[in-house]
């Protein structure tokens, strides 16, 4: 997992680091030697004896953490104060193997410190520690306290309270109201012997040997046992990040809608992937929900089946594609065309130079065929080198799959990675300057991010305009436990003005022709009630697809315990109106832990 390999992100920093440290007093303790946990953990996010040195703090030995950068423990006072605002439980960091045991009855003295986890710049939250401890052991075997159940009823439904403008809206400096919000009941308990009980995952078992859990079983669920993300005011509160104190290889193998029956015990802590962590040193027990990759049905001869699927830097010496080939043929039943997302150049992440990226789609074309699917052609645009985001040197791109057996390929000459594509009228009907072809690939919009691919297929002597799509990341947004209430989106800038450019591109061909058949899809990076699909849609020249499902099948990704929308099949008038249209997000890979993409692939069915 991430706090056990990568590096401590940030120093151990004072108060002052926060933000919202102007407006935290540095208090003096009349008797330093009588400082206990709840005194140091205070009723806010900042300690009042941060920065400072305590002496003899008492408390019982809860949990150690012997691997990674963040080695040390947890100690808790037995003897609470009876404010439901203050944790009786904190985390003493060594930096070294801890030379205690559970059970044991220590008392510490050191700095108080308030550790941001991936640095002050992340606009995380603090995790307050004692650093640089000397440790004396009282008396050893002792009862640890027994540990708070966190469940439906003791979460607010309520996520967070709004941040204080005057601290540029950190929460930090607020008095905790654990009764009301959600984010202030799980700092109450930052440190503290926490459990929760036949928890059911709603985020599979990840690379690092972490998943998610809910202790909501209601909330937002959706039809296969995950937690929906349904809007930025529906954070689902339940959810809640588990990690083991213990090895790594006994770690459960968890799919969504599996439970972990009985118990599952640990202290509260607070890392930059994720937030609030359940530490287990006690994990329970796995029990299978016999969840089900989904095929989705086989499109009628006389409908275009139009399927969108991030392969996840796909390159030659990915092991993936025998997974990925049998997954488009069953479970996505050969789609007429298929837009891919993350297809990489010849060599990979390797950063020579090299754009052309023929192996990687001819061996993914090669493998769709011993999987008894069709001979797909293929179209795209090789970017400049270095130019469009992702992996350095992957050199990234959308690329078209197409059936020709079942549809063709409008090729006109004119499109390069940085010529723009226009729109012309021939005979009263719209056509591309150029097929394949980059929408206005040297806009500021697309800096460092993939430009728009756009074709003109033929469907039975119907034209349909495909525009693949792969908008910049939400790399650098502040995440939902972030200090800073309500979080900060800041990669939407840029999204927002590329969603502006598919837009005005879309107006352009329904300008010529009112009827055409216009489809935007592709990895867009944002919610289907975002922002950036409100661009996208316009005043009508498009309707992301996805929202004609029940909202509780409304997601393609999954994301630290929310299921929610970021791959989008958008449809102009002619293919809304028409009502003969089908929509599918097919679960392939968000909801399992061997998933051998981070995305479930779209596939849209309609009559041209």
């Amino acid at each position: 997992m991430p706090s056990r390999s990568s590096a401590r992100l940030a120093a151990l920093t004072v108060a002052a680091v926060c933000s919202a440290a102007s407006a935290v007093v540095l208090t003096s303790p009349a008797h330093a030697d009588a400082v206990r946990i709840h005194d140091i953990q205070g009723t806010t996010r900042i300690s009042p004896f941060a920065g400072q040195k305590v002496t003899d703090v008492p408390g019982i030995v809860t949990a150690t953490r012997t691997y990674g950068s963040s080695k040390g423990f947890w100690i808790q006072d037995p003897n609470p104060d009876g404010d439901p605002r203050t944790s009786e439980g904190v985390f003493v960091f060594t930096g070294s193997t801890p030379k205690v045991a559970v059970g044991d009855s220590v008392t510490v003295t050191g700095t108080v410190s308030e550790y941001v986890p991936g640095g002050a710049s992340s606009g995380n939250q603090s995790l307050t520690e004692i650093t640089k401890p000397t440790i004396t052991t009282v008396s050893t075997g002792n009862a640890v306290p027994a540990p708070v159940v966190i469940d439906a009823k003791s979460v607010p439904d309520e996520y967070a309270p709004a941040g204080d403008t005057a601290a540029s809206g950190s929460i930090n400096a607020l008095t905790l109201d654990p009764s009301t919000y959600a984010l202030d009941r799980y700092e109450s308990l930052e440190g503290m012997n926490v459990q929760v009980a036949n928890a059911r995952v709603v985020t599979g078992t990840d690379p690092y040997s972490e998943l998610w859990v809910t202790v909501k079983p209601r909330e937002n669920r959706s039809h296969r046992g995950g937690t929906v993300y349904g809007s930025y005011d529906s954070q689902n509160t339940g959810r809640l990040q588990i990690q083991s104190l213990g090895s790594t290889a006994d770690f459960p193998k968890a799919n969504v809608g599996d439970t972990l029956e009985g118990t599952t015990t640990g202290p509260l802590d607070f890392n930059q992937f994720g937030g609030y962590t359940l530490v287990a040193g006690e994990l329970g027990t796995l029990k299978s929900g016999g969840l089900q990759r989904e095929t989705t049905r086989k499109q009628s001869n006389r409908e275009l089946a139009v399927a969108t699927y991030n392969v996840e830097n796909l390159d030659p010496s990915d092991s993936t594609f025998d997974k990925h080939a049998a997954a488009i043929v069953n479970n996505l039943q050969s789609p007429d065309i298929v837009s891919l997302e993350e297809i990489q150049d010849n060599n990979g992440a390797t950063d020579d130079g090299t754009v052309d990226a023929s192996a990687t789609v001819n061996k993914l074309i090669d493998a769709i065929v011993a999987a008894g699917g069709p001979k797909y052609d293929w179209r795209s645009i090789s970017p400049v080198n270095d130019q469009d985001g992702g992996e350095p040197g992957g050199n990234i791109r959308q690329v078209f799959l197409f059936n020709p057996e079942r549809v063709s390929f409008v090729d006109r000459p004119g499109g390069d990675s940085t010529t723009a594509v226009g729109v012309t009228q021939v005979h009263g009907k719209a056509e591309l300057t150029a097929s394949p072809g980059r929408i206005d690939p040297t806009n500021a919009a697309w800096k460092n991010s993939r430009k728009p691919l756009a074709g003109e297929f033929v469907f039975r002597g119907r034209t349909v305009f495909v525009i693949a799509n792969h908008l910049i990341s939400k790399g650098g947004d502040q995440g939902l436990p972030s200090q800073y209430q309500p979080p900060t989106r800041s990669s939407e800038i840029q999204r927002h003005a590329q969603a502006t450019e598919v837009n005005a591109f879309v107006k352009d061909i329904l300008k010529v022709q009112k009827n055409a058949d216009v489809i935007a899809l592709g990895d867009m990076n944002d919610f289907e009630f975002s922002g950036t699909a409100k661009i996208l849609e316009g005043d009508g020249e498009l309707w992301s697809a996805i929202k004609s499902l029940p909202r509780s099948e409304r997601y393609t990704y999954d994301y630290q315990g929310n299921e929610q929308v970021l791959d989008q099949i958008l449809i102009s008038p002619a293919i809304r109106r028409g009502c003969d249209f089908e929509y599918d997000s097919v679960h392939i890979n968000s909801e399992f832990n061997d998933q051998i993409s981070d995305h479930d692939p779209q596939v849209l069915r309609f009559r041209p």
